[in-house]
């Protein structure tokens, strides 16, 4: 028995408290959804005061979930699918072609990306204001104006990532379609991009989670109730002295702010593992 636990049984251990460690918050979290008495200070890890849905019922009456859930899900889906777009052009390109400053180029990104977007964000509330006065379509409390303004880091990481994808791919494939005539477009929607689905997978994947969970600018940008994101309203629920009457309702919109995190990742999950390792090979 000693033997099998120093060679084999402390690694179920370990494996034991690494599951336990990781299900706590979520028991807690499903925990205070369906506690009827809806604080924190009554919430336990099991629920001793019996189970009810009355904060979910709450969380749609009290409040405008139902809208911020709709503008959080519509904002992740476009933003980051602008900025699969722009990283796989950016990538291809930077991986396929020869050009002056390529390799700054490439520098500059990483290095971009060592200051956080939110260091200008006077600077971007001064830009936007004035937009607002201009076209009040892409201006403050908008989800088109909110994508823009995500679209302004959409390259960086996701490039350098995708690129190393593009350059495990060997370059006969672009020199044999060129010569029967095709374009780079056509090299580039036709047989490059089916190659690299895990790799798009992957950086779509962390594009919407990155956007979906985005607090900071969102909180500066979006004011108005009816355009909140879920992280800027929820976060008004615990901006407070309700903070501990309101912590179950708190918890039942999280709960159902993880749904569209969890779908997208299960339907991409076939691509992750694969696309993570070959994209992390850089030619």
């Amino acid at each position: 028995m000693t033997r099998w636990f120093s060679q084999v049984g402390w690694r179920h251990l370990v494996g034991l408290l690494a599951i336990a460690f990781s299900l706590f918050p979520i028991l807690f979290v499903l925990s205070a959804a369906v506690n009827p008495q809806g604080t924190l200070s009554s919430t336990d890890l099991v629920p001793t005061g019996g189970v009810s849905v009355e904060n979910f019922g709450k969380l749609f009456q009290r409040t405008d979930f139902g809208r911020w859930f709709l503008n959080s899900v519509l904002i992740a889906v476009l933003a980051s699918a602008a900025s699969l777009l722009l990283s796989v052009l950016a990538a291809y390109a930077f991986s396929r072609m020869r050009f002056r400053g390529r390799r700054v180029g490439l520098l500059s990104l990483l290095l971009i990306q060592m200051f956080p977007q939110f260091l200008a964000v006077v600077a971007i509330f001064l830009i936007f204001s004035r937009i607002t006065e201009l076209w009040p379509a892409i201006g403050f409390n908008t989800p088109w104006g909110l994508i823009l303004l995500y679209l302004g880091g959409a390259l960086g990481v996701n490039t350098w990532l995708v690129k190393g994808f593009f350059d495990t791919l060997p370059r006969e494939l672009d020199e044999s379609a060129t010569m029967d005539g095709a374009t780079h477009s056509q090299v580039f929607f036709r047989i490059m991009l089916p190659l690299v689905t895990p790799i798009l997978a992957v950086t779509g994947l962390l594009a919407f989670i990155t956007t979906i969970n985005e607090f900071l600018l969102a909180n500066v940008f979006l004011t108005s109730g009816q355009s909140k994101t879920v992280a800027v309203g929820m976060w008004s629920l615990l901006n407070g002295d309700q903070r501990n009457a309101n912590f179950g309702v708190f918890a039942a919109g999280t709960l159902l702010t993880a749904i569209p995190t969890v779908a997208v990742f299960q339907f991409l999950q076939r691509y992750i593992v694969s696309g993570l390792t070959a994209g992390s090979v850089k030619g």
